[in-house]
């Protein structure tokens, strides 16, 4: 058991862990659940910077207008540089994690779904203003998306209101150190999987895709254009959705009618001299049998 301060008012709290020890408690639970077969991400963070891209930024700067909670999140942001968020995991409406602290803390933060109100509002906004799908999965948006993705109360980033979280550990606060490192966490995650936000609010990016970037791909003729600036690009890979090629598509169309067209037509066989005499003589055979008509 966790020994505990406690002043003359009964108000309680745990000894100091410090850093070293955190770390050490971390890695001996990672280790443990490793061995029994689990599979575990822990965040880690090198340098001072939690994120480095426009999507884990955003994330992390609507943590920062969260106001109540703003005497806790300088503790959450040094938990997680310090490599005590030993799982994360993001799906859709939830994030469950491992933090370490005087123990390891099981952290479980629900988000709830996007509205379709708002959602619709941010694809009619963003119509015409993104200029490739390369510019919407690696975040370089103009200021007016970025306007429109970040908003409060109606961006893609949750409110306050819209978060509930449970830690496993005995502080009262509303939300601990531990809830607050998972939040910061997000962030982190998210500039290795941006489409993880999508899934975490209940809404599919490929819609904004299709929607948002199909007006603005067109030539000064009115025709689409080219798709050069995707050469080369794995869009899966660099936005965690499947995308089917439409390259690979349309070889193995080619491929199907090559086939067809260099099968030849099946010729004729003529017929040999033995099938002649053969139905000359059932011919034959034939006539012989009618009977002559009588006179």
């Amino acid at each position: 058991m966790v020994s505990r301060y406690r002043d003359r008012y009964g108000y309680s709290w745990p000894d100091y862990v410090s850093v070293a020890d955190r770390r050490a408690t971390a890695k001996r639970k990672l280790t443990e659940m490793r061995k029994q077969g689990k599979h575990c991400r822990p965040v880690v963070i090198e340098g001072r910077k939690i994120a480095h891209t426009f999507w884990g930024a955003a994330w992390c700067d609507n943590l920062e207008t969260y106001g109540d909670f703003a005497n806790r999140l300088p503790r959450g942001r040094s938990y997680l540089r310090n490599g005590s968020v030993i799982d994360l995991a993001i799906d859709t409406g939830e994030v469950t994690a491992l933090v370490s602290g005087s123990a390891v803390y099981a952290v479980e933060i629900t988000v709830k779904p996007q509205t379709k109100v708002a959602w619709s509002a941010i694809v009619a906004e963003c119509t015409g203003k993104i200029g490739s799908l390369v510019d919407l999965l690696q975040g370089k948006l103009s200021s007016s998306v970025m306007a429109v993705v970040t908003q409060e109360k109606t961006g893609l980033f949750p409110a306050p209101r819209e978060i509930a979280f449970r830690c496993s550990c005995p502080d009262g606060a509303s939300m601990c150190k531990h809830v607050a490192a998972a939040l910061y966490g997000v962030g982190a995650r998210l500039d290795e999987e941006p489409a993880l936000l999508f899934r975490l609010r209940h809404v599919d990016p490929e819609a904004l895709i299709h929607h948002a970037a199909a007006p603005a791909r067109r030539n000064q003729a009115g025709q689409p254009a080219a798709d050069s600036d995707l050469a080369g690009v794995d869009l899966s890979a660099l936005f965690g959705i499947e995308i089917e090629s439409h390259a690979a598509a349309a070889a193995t169309v080619d491929a199907s009618e090559s086939r067809s067209r260099k099968r030849p037509p099946k010729a004729r066989r003529a017929p040999d001299e033995a099938s002649v005499a053969t139905s000359r003589q059932r011919a034959t055979r034939t006539r012989k049998r009618v009977p002559h008509a009588a006179g």
